[in-house]
């Protein structure tokens, strides 16, 4: 690569590497704030999962407990990946709109794992019905989210994809057991 000085006195292959520093600094944080909340459902889900839940009545379709923590790694990556294609694209009012997308679904997901394991163990069935609600919402947010992320970059929509229809999954595992807990 041919380096150039601009005029404030900096080549273009520097600003090249401080741009690309950003970026990956960017998709760490992007990772980071999704992995941090995996981890903390998982820690606030764990004394459930060997509780109560571990007793619950559970529809036939239930995976086996050791699947979740690797299938939310993977998606929470892959949410990570699509948040980073938005923000390298320019700024526009589309970017703003699938990244407050972005946070919305994922504060809902959030949200999600402490009310159903928490609320689960403290109050049983209707826990588990407030939990419904959240992910229910949590559905049509992450389908806004995949609309949203789409209007700037078809492969981060191409990325949720999975995302989504996972949590519909667990959607119904979700409401098949506050129905089996009824």
């Amino acid at each position: 690569m041919t380096e150039m000085r601009t005029a404030t006195g900096t080549t273009t292959a520097s600003v090249a590497d401080r741009s690309a520093l950003r970026s990956g600094l960017v998709l760490l944080g992007f990772l980071g704030l999704a992995l941090v909340i995996g981890a903390v459902g998982a820690a606030i889900s764990q004394p459930a999962i060997d509780g109560w839940y571990a007793d619950a009545a559970k529809p036939m379709w239930t995976p086996p407990n050791a699947i979740f923590g690797p299938v939310w790694t993977a998606l929470y990556i892959s949410m990570s990946i699509a948040a980073w294609l938005v923000w390298r694209r320019p700024a526009s009012t589309l970017r703003s709109r699938a990244l407050t997308a972005y946070g919305v679904q994922l504060a809902l997901n959030a949200v999600w794992s402490p009310v159903f394991f928490g609320l689960g163990a403290l109050i049983g069935g209707p826990g588990l019905w407030i939990a419904l609600a959240i992910i229910v919402a949590l559905d049509f947010a992450v389908l806004a989210t995949i609309i949203r992320v789409g209007d700037v970059t078809r492969a981060g929509a191409a990325l949720l994809v999975p995302y989504w229809l996972w949590v519909l999954y667990a959607t119904t595992l979700n409401a098949a057991m506050a129905v089996l807990a009824s």
